[in-house]
């Protein structure tokens, strides 16, 4: 281990010796994982020595943030979120509605001109820096608005959509949908806040490197409004547990529900075969997560558009081929989330356990996009508030509602399985489904290859993810112990080694873990966005005002 981390605290520059660098650090990775696996080979297989060491631990942390609120039995965790949410909703006058249309034009790059970027000369351009463009670069972030929608989108555009809706319907039945799309509508208000705020209290590194997030805008904010101590003390707190929340949803979650898949869809057998899966995925993503976030937006700009592309198309085709069971679908949806089945724990039971599943799934209050949509190019931080609004609408409101469909289409009336599983596990023709596999299943009725499709996004969907919060961590992973090689290349290594575990792990331990970790970032962040909300009017204001004038010009 000495020399391992010797080889990465060198003092060098040349190319060669950074490829040297990635080359050693991959190899040494792989060869601790493999090394360990005869440790578990004579009672246990690997996969159930690492379950089983991870179980109580996820037990015990969901006990604690999912706590209820004076004995009301609505977790503590929810009223905060779903309050916050609402009140930005009132206070910025619908802004998720009234910009919605101001918000795809930034995308479209249509007012990039009142951001007077230099062109530079691209035949001298530098790691992706552009030379005449690196000092006003320095200023104003890395990459587009496109690039950074696509990275914070791929960080909740994952198998929360897949396994999570699943899983919401399985034990909270149809009505759970309602309350994921008003979670995700609402949420789209708290994303503007926490996204403009990251823009505006970003911090630059000489390099031209951005730092940004929740850990930044609660310090320095903060302390502008003379709470110097609570914005370091939150700020702390928030670091910690995206960390952790880094290793949990952002990596073990997804993790778990693609090797689940591959071993489903390739029938593979053996203890040790998620296992092996895991080590493979971490590979992959190691050689992405080495170089940056430019090279994480390149991937994710491409990826991203395209695989939400290709399983919008797949969900649109199952539901335009049942376009009848449509309305009933729909019928369901809004009867059962004021009026769930027996045995599906109450209205509060269904609300509970669809604003749980869309918090996962589009984080609106956990202000982890904000770190990424911290490193966009731009002079106007609420140009990119506006932006990070279209990620609950894209992720919850279409993706996820699409799936839920496709799933209450395929079991209509309790036709293949009870609503209400235990853990979300149910019997689909004798066999225990759970997650991205009632998805499977659904799919497989109406497309014949769905099989070998589903398989592909719900790995991509997972590499997409866990590269995005990959970033996310390391952000906060530096805000804690510095910003240093060894500091970055220690929290890759843990990250690395959690999809390892996450691939290992039981579904319903995982999960628990991982739910709990991304809503425990809504404590600190919430706190500091319901303090700092003014700010974000006159951010706004400074934003349309700029667009206002160019029009007139």
């Amino acid at each position: 281990m000495y020399s391992f981390l010797r080889y990465w605290t060198l003092k060098r520059d040349t190319s060669t010796m950074n490829l040297f660098r990635t080359k050693k650090f991959l190899y040494s990775l792989l060869f601790f994982c493999f090394s360990i696996f005869p440790l578990f080979s004579q009672e246990k297989g690997l996969d159930e020595r690492i379950n089983d060491a991870f179980t109580p631990v996820a037990n015990w942390w969901e006990g604690l943030i999912l706590h209820n609120f004076f004995g009301t039995g609505i977790p503590t965790i929810i009223i905060l979120l779903v309050g916050g949410a609402l009140f930005f909703t009132f206070y910025f006058g619908f802004v998720n509605v009234r910009h919605f249309s101001t918000a795809i034009n930034t995308v479209r790059g249509k007012y990039d001109s009142i951001d007077h970027h230099e062109a530079g000369n691209p035949d001298l351009a530098v790691e992706g820096d552009v030379k005449g463009t690196i000092a006003d670069e320095s200023k104003e972030g890395e990459v587009s608005h496109f690039q950074a929608l696509a990275t914070a989108v791929s960080g909740t555009v994952g198998n929360g959509n897949i396994a999570g809706v699943a899983l919401a319907i399985a034990v909270g039945g149809p009505g759970a949908t309602f309350w994921m799309i008003l979670c995700g509508l609402l949420g789209m208000s708290t994303k503007f806040v926490e996204c403009t705020l990251g823009v505006k209290y970003r911090d630059v590194g000489e390099d031209g490197t951005v730092y940004g997030g929740p850990m930044y805008y609660l310090t320095k904010g903060l302390k502008d409004k003379g709470f110097t101590t609570l914005g370091k003390l939150l700020a702390g707190i928030f670091a910690f547990l995206c960390v952790g929340a880094s290793f949990g949803g952002g990596n073990a979650a997804q993790s778990n529900q693609a090797a689940m898949q591959l071993v489903d869809s390739f029938g593979m057998t053996g203890g040790n075969a998620r296992t092996i899966i895991g080590v493979i995925m971490m590979i992959l993503v190691g050689i992405i997560i080495i170089g940056g976030i430019k090279r994480i937006a390149s991937v994710t700009e491409k990826v991203v558009p395209l695989m939400a592309l290709m399983y919008i198309l797949a969900c649109l085709y199952i539901i335009g081929t049942n376009f009848s069971f449509v309305d009933d679908a729909f019928g369901m949806i809004f009867n059962q989330a004021f009026n769930p089945q027996a045995g599906l724990g109450g209205l509060l039971g269904v609300l509970i356990t669809g604003f749980r599943r869309a918090a996962f799934s589009n984080e609106a209050g956990a202000g982890s996009a904000s770190i990424a949509h911290s490193a966009v190019k731009t002079n106007y931080a609420a140009s990119e508030g506006l932006v990070a609004l279209l990620e609950p609408f894209i992720d919850t409101v279409v993706i996820c509602t699409m799936t839920a469909l496709v799933i209450i289409i395929f079991n209509g009336d309790n036709t293949v399985f009870d609503y209400g599983g235990v853990g979300g596990v149910v019997m689909i023709d004798g066999i225990p489904a759970e997650g991205a596999g009632i998805t499977a299943a659904a799919f497989s009725k109406y497309i014949a290859f769905s099989g070998p499709f589903l398989t592909i996004a719900v790995v991509l969907f997972a590499i997409s993810t866990m590269i995005s919060w990959s970033y996310y961590g390391l952000q906060s992973w530096m805000y804690i112990f510095g910003k240093s090689k060894v500091s970055e290349l220690s929290y890759k290594a843990l990250f690395l080694i959690f999809i390892v575990i996450g691939a290992a792990g039981d579904m319903s331990s995982v999960w628990a873990f991982s739910d709990a970790m991304i809503l425990a970032l809504v404590f600190p962040n919430m706190v500091g966005l319901l303090l700092l909300f003014p700010r974000v009017r006159e951010e706004l204001n400074s934003y349309l005002t700029a667009i206002s004038g160019m029009k007139k010009e």
